[in-house]
This record gives C-alpha cells, structure tokens and sequence, in this order.
C-alpha cells in the first residue's frame, strides 16, 4: 500500500506508520511482539532496542514481508474517507469483538473452573481478560452512539458544529488514554498465559483458548491501530483546520 503520498520509512519512522502504509507489515511485529498500536508512535529503531531486537533483521523481514505482498490487494486507509473508516471499525473489528468476546470469556471461566487447580495462572489470565474485555466494550458502545456520529457529521457539514468539534476533540483524547489502559492489560493477559501455558496439558480446550485469546488479541491491535495511527491522527487534522 505504498501509494501517491506515503512517505519513505526508515529505522525512525514510527511503528504505526509502517504499519499505516503497509498493512502486511502488522504480521511481522506480532510475532516480534512489537506493540504498534497503542505505542504506535515509537520509532522502529526504539521498539527494536526495548525488546532487545537487532534493528538490521527487524527491517529486512519487513522488507521482505513488503516485497512478498507488493502485488497484493490491500486497502487503502490512509486516503479513505472518514465515513468509510468509521464504518469499516465498526462493521469489521467492532463486529468480530461483539461475536468473539462472550465466547472466549464462557470458554475461558469454564477451563478456569475445571483447571485452576492444577494449572498455575489460570486465573491471572482470566482476570487480566475481563479486564480489558470489559473496557474496549464500553468503548465501542460510545464510540457507535456518539463518536462516530459525530465524526460522520464533521465529514458531511465541513467545519462541523461548535458542540460536535469539542466533544470530539475530548472524547479522541480521553478514548487514546483508554486505549494505553487496554495495551497493558493485553501485555498482562500476554504474560500470564505464558505462565498458565508452561504447564503440561493436553487438553484441546485450553489449547483452544489460547488460540482464541491469541486470535482476539491481534484484532483489538489492528484496531486500536487504525484508530490511533489513521483516524484520530486526520480528525485532529481537519478539526484543526
């Protein structure tokens, strides 16, 4: 998705950008467990050096990860509207979280219930889950009755009305400090499934969650990240003009 407009990237471009330009690149920091949503404005180099990576690699898997899709479809969010991205949060990760979250949470407090004795951890995954579960839900619910809306009516009015501009401007600013609080209840549940899953267990429902919980994850990141690296970012933009 390196159109007319994107910008050359380098190892100081922030992680988010990279991801803005070139979605595919979104698979490559997962598994490197690079955070490019909520700590989307860090640097590549930076991100790097805080999870102890070599910068070098790091870039030529994104480069290679780039060259491979190069001829692919993606689509293209930097230059859609903001309508289109309103809509596209919604019906796409807003829909899937609606659908997903209350069967990882029946399947997670039923495993709990089962295994909590013999599988260290358990619990803490459970916790941290309901945790984050809980507040990106009420933020979507916000986000669909008022934010969105009014994003909608700024696209179709221009300069929107006096109201509309400053609750945007506050409800952008207080849902990207929420945004920060879900990040490190997703590094939490990251971490304490790594300790409930070092104990030895064949049981295809576990693995199951994890899948799940893993699956769900990189979701809320894509779309913590549109929100945080594209959207706001062009609100604030057009507010401001």
């Amino acid at each position: 998705m390196s159109g007319k407009g994107a910008a050359v990237l380098h190892d100081d471009s922030a992680v988010g950008l990279w991801v803005a330009q070139h979605p595919e690149t979104a698979e490559v920091f997962e598994m490197l467990q690079i955070d490019y949503c909520c700590d989307g404005n860090k640097p590549l180099e930076n991100a790097c050096w805080e999870n102890g990576l070599e910068v070098l690699r790091v870039h030529s898997l994104l480069a290679h990860t780039m060259a491979e899709s190069a001829n692919a479809d993606q689509p293209d969010w930097l230059h859609a509207s903001l309508t289109q991205l309103c809509d596209h949060i919604e019906q796409t990760h807003h829909a899937l979280l609606k659908s997903s979250l209350p069967m990882l949470g029946d399947l997670i407090s039923e495993i709990v219930s089962l295994h909590s004795q013999t599988h260290e951890g358990l619990r803490d995954v459970q916790l941290s889950f309901v945790a984050w579960r809980d507040e990106i839900v009420a933020l979507m619910e916000e986000e669909e009755a008022s934010l969105f809306p009014a994003i909608r009516r700024l696209e179709v009015d221009g300069n929107g009305s006096p109201s509309d501009k400053d609750f945007i401007s506050t409800m952008i600013h207080r849902v990207t400090s929420e945004h920060t609080d879900i990040g490190e209840a997703l590094k939490m549940t990251r971490k304490a499934g790594k300790n409930a899953s070092a104990t030895k267990d064949g049981s295809t429902k576990i693995s199951r969650m994890y899948g799940l919980l893993r699956w769900v994850e990189s979701d809320v990141r894509h779309h913590v990240h549109i929100e945080e690296s594209i959207l706001f970012p062009r609100v604030l933009a057009a507010l401001a003009s």
